[in-house]
């Protein structure tokens, strides 16, 4: 009997001492936002998650700021499908942590950025080492993540979705957004003449400073109008349509016979389904919906992307503009200020 309750008296003690010891030194930990339904920003939940551990292949990163994009808006919606739990974002920048034994290209300490990998609404995360690009000297952490995917879907778009020749007219949407802003800088130093809609004096200030020669609020005027007396009736080589749902068909009828329709965002909603014969009767115009992740394929046009990036902002070509830092907890905020067109410029999360 003795024995029996000794060994219980031991059996609580010890149970007593892991208990302690989970207590003092608990499981490592992050934070990180996730969807566990989907919906309105409130969906948004920011939850205790174990800290991830880099496979084959990967590294795991610290991350230093997230950046917040309106496809992060379509993930949580439902209109792009996700594994629910879902951890949000798909762009930020960091250090790394640690790396898989068989990583080789970076090492602990390693300044970094990447996208277009799930999870990065979070204070660490895990990429395949192959999708990491180098942040180089000149170039900070806030800024790496500002830019990295915003600013190469506008270096793919302008060189190579639709190859920009100096000379030409384009017309680019939402000029004071994040990628409007970067869109713009990059687009005159091809050497274009920009046209942009905005939808205050405030955004067209921001436009202009970004270099815009044309600004158009299309809350007060019909820009596929306004477009036409600007190039004579012309019409333009080509559009850039990040909006979608309305002003898709105003932004067909701003094209010359033979123009591009570059639709590559659907921030009012997607596009209606289209009779493509009218492509020929409205001068055989050209559409195209592309997506990054198809022109940074390999790792040759990735690290030729990043780098045109990081360049032109070390170099002082393009000038970024992060007005909106938000704590990681306030991503739903982010989201209602994004989604209400409150924002310019750059939206960041910090961790």
């Amino acid at each position: 009997m003795n024995k029996a309750i000794g060994s219980l008296q031991n059996d609580v003690s010890l149970k007593t001492s892991r208990q302690s010891l989970a207590m003092l030194y608990p499981e490592p930990a992050m934070q990180a936002i996730q969807i566990l339904t989907t919906g309105a920003a409130d969906v948004l939940t920011l939850a205790d998650l174990p800290m991830p551990t880099p496979g084959p292949g990967e590294a795991l990163i610290r991350i230093e700021a997230s950046g917040v994009n309106f496809i992060d808006t379509y993930f949580r919606e439902g209109r792009y499908p996700a594994k629910l739990p879902y951890t949000l974002g798909q762009e930020a920048a960091g250090t790394i942590v640690s790396v898989a034994s068989d990583v080789t290209t970076f090492q602990p300490g390693d300044r970094v950025a990447w996208c277009l990998i799930p999870g990065t609404y979070a204070q660490l995360a895990v990429a395949p080492a192959a999708r990491l690009v180098a942040i180089p000297n000149g170039v900070t952490t806030q800024q790496a993540a500002a830019a990295i995917l915003q600013g190469m879907t506008a270096d793919y778009l302008l060189r190579a979705a639709y190859p920009v020749q100096s000379g030409d007219e384009v017309l680019i949407h939402a000029g004071a957004g994040g990628t409007g802003l970067l869109f713009i800088q990059l687009a005159k130093a091809l050497g274009a003449r920009v046209i942009t809609t905005v939808s205050t004096e405030e955004k067209a200030t921001l436009a202009r400073a970004a270099g815009a020669d044309e600004i158009i609020f299309y809350t007060q005027e019909d820009f596929a109008a306004k477009v036409k007396i600007l190039t004579g009736n012309k019409g333009l080589p080509v559009v850039y349509d990040s909006v979608g749902k309305t002003t898709f068909e105003q932004s067909l009828q701003c094209l010359r016979p033979r123009g591009v329709m570059v639709l590559f965002g659907g921030s009012s909603g997607a596009v209606p389904p289209f009779d493509l014969i009218r492509l020929s009767t409205m001068g055989s115009l050209f559409i195209t919906r592309p997506t990054l992740k198809d022109y940074i394929a390999t790792r040759a046009d990735l690290e030729t992307r990043a780098n045109d990036v990081f360049d032109a902002i070390a170099n002082g070509t393009l000038r970024l503009r992060v007005e909106h830092v938000y704590p990681l907890a306030d991503a739903a905020q982010a989201h209602r200020d994004l989604e209400s067109r409150r924002t310019t410029g750059k939206i960041l999360l910090i961790p």
